[in-house]
């Protein structure tokens, strides 16, 4: 049975100090809450990494939001999975749609990322989606899957399934356009689809794919009720405890 999973990406938001109290805030809201067989998650920026870690429990797990493809050296400014990894945190965000658009990454730097992640115990959450100009030319179906087929087929089936997928619809992310609940399942069937061929059914029915386009208290529900949507990566609303923690019972 794949896991059901709620991830937070706080991207570039608050200080150190904000984020330990937002941390914090979530933390005490998910213990309070009877919560079971979802899988909590918050990304956080680098310097939140240590310290939120320290005031988190069980129920809660942290993210970086990206790892160098290089284990160490010259690299000023890069931070490597061997690092991420000492501060205690379980899970790194790769291949954002940010990071792909604004920093130029491409499939063959994700798959060092992926694999020093994956060599230091770390979890990848791979991110994966098209832009509005080829949804509209009809080639999303082809770009979501080259993304998944260059970035992680070099992988054997027993660490492909310790991946996350998260599919994000990059153009409807702060675009005004909507993606409707049948358009998110028609994609995570696809992409559930495309793993069968490549691993069978068994690492595919058992790998989870987060919605990443605009999820929120109000939308959470619909959203999940799909069957091959496993859960969000959550930008905005993560931000804020209670909206993030209505997410998250949304299952």
């Amino acid at each position: 049975m794949r896991r059901k999973i709620v991830a937070g990406n706080w991207k570039m938001n608050n200080t150190l100090e904000e984020g330990v109290v937002l941390a914090k805030e979530i933390n005490e809201l998910v213990e309070k809450t009877d919560i079971k067989d979802v899988n909590v998650i918050i990304g956080t920026p680098f310097i939140h990494l240590t310290e939120v870690n320290k005031v988190v429990g069980d129920k809660v797990a942290v993210a970086a939001q990206n790892c160098a493809d290089q284990t160490s050296g010259a690299y000023t400014g890069e931070i490597s999975a061997p690092m991420i990894q000492s501060t205690g945190s379980k899970y790194v965000i790769l291949g954002h749609s940010e990071r792909r658009s604004y920093y130029g990454e491409t499939n063959e730097i994700l798959v060092k990322k992926v694999n020093l992640t994956l060599e230091n115990n770390l979890l990848p959450i791979f991110c994966i989606g098209e832009v509005l100009e080829e949804r509209q030319a009809e080639k999303h179906f082809d770009v979501v899957k080259s993304q998944i087929a260059e970035g992680l087929f070099h992988l054997s089936a027993d660490d492909f399934g310790k991946i996350v997928l998260a599919y994000e619809p990059v153009w409807a992310i702060g675009t005004g356009v909507t993606a409707s609940s049948a358009q998110a399942q028609e994609m995570h069937a696809f992409i559930r689809k495309t793993l069968v061929e490549q691993y069978g059914e068994e690492v595919a029915n058992n790998t989870s794919i987060l919605y990443g386009g605009s999820c929120k208290p109000s939308n959470a529900k619909e959203l999940f009720a799909n069957a091959d949507v496993d859960g969000g990566l959550i930008g905005g609303a993560s931000l804020k405890a209670e909206d993030f923690m209505g997410i998250i019972t949304a299952f």
